[in-house]
């Protein structure tokens, strides 16, 4: 039976604003990526999140990205040394791994977010940095990597243990990368359309950029992003459809 992990992007709500249904979707995902109060999250949502994993086995990750709260870490910031994208990432997963001790929980693993992961996906600099502050922390995290990209080559030169990614909700460009959501289209709503998308993923090995070629990528990890309009109903609708075609919903590894 094929196995595939199903991860969400939750925790980004910030004092009195909520972003998403954190708890619906935690009934869904198999693994999530907290926000660790840099482009979204606090110390009580990071706290409330891990919590909410916790009480239902769902494995917890950090996920670390530029300090822009008012652009929710989804403007690049280039021009940073490899330094400080180190210094960058290690902070936001040491703030994590201390509130899920303090809640009994343990984190399994890193994924980049947004801009931060955009700029890595094709800059070698900002992927090593982002691999070395993984490595420094802990070398047994495990790293969140988007298929066929350059995030892929700075986790095998740390030497860490990589699952490879790809996203329910976003469209494709021919050459692997996400589309920039600056381009109509480049987020996808219709449940069914998503629902149907994944188990081809899943079942091929691969993805459909919007063009229509068929690009081969690993399928490790599957995203739905907890922001994206109607999420619940499309994780709901991917994981039916992924039990109805005979794949098995797991996480990638289990925290402890």
């Amino acid at each position: 039976m094929k196995t595939v992990d199903l991860n969400c992007d939750l925790g980004e709500s910030f004092g009195a604003w909520e972003m998403g249904n954190d708890a619906a979707m935690i009934e869904l995902a198999t693994s999530v990526n907290v926000a660790c109060g840099f482009h979204g999250g606090d110390y009580n949502t990071m706290r409330k999140t891990v919590e909410l994993a916790k009480a239902r086995g769902v494995s917890v990750g950090a996920h670390p990205g530029y300090r822009d709260i008012h652009g929710f870490g989804r403007r690049p910031f280039y021009g940073m040394s490899a330094s400080e994208i180190e210094n960058l990432v290690a902070y936001q997963i040491g703030a994590l791994q201390a509130i899920a001790t303090m809640a009994g929980y343990q984190v399994t693993h890193v994924k980049a977010h947004g801009a931060l992961s955009n700029v890595a996906c094709e800059e070698e600099t900002t992927a090593r940095a982002i691999a070395s502050a993984i490595k420094a922390v802990d070398p047994n995290l495990v790293f969140v990597v988007l298929a066929n990209s350059r995030l892929v080559q700075a986790g095998e030169a740390a030497n860490l243990p990589m699952v490879h990614e790809v996203f329910a909700d976003r469209a494709y460009e021919d050459d692997g990368m996400l589309m920039s959501r600056r381009k109509p289209g480049s987020v996808l709503h219709d449940p069914k359309q998503i629902a149907e998308r994944v188990v081809r993923m899943v079942q091929d090995g691969a993805v459909i950029a919007a063009s229509g070629k068929v690009i081969k990528m690993r399928t490790d990890t599957v995203c739905i992003h907890g922001d994206t309009p109607g999420a619940v109903d499309i994780a709901r609708g991917v994981r039916k459809s992924l039990k109805d075609a005979g794949i098995d919903v797991a996480p990638f590894r289990k925290a402890s």
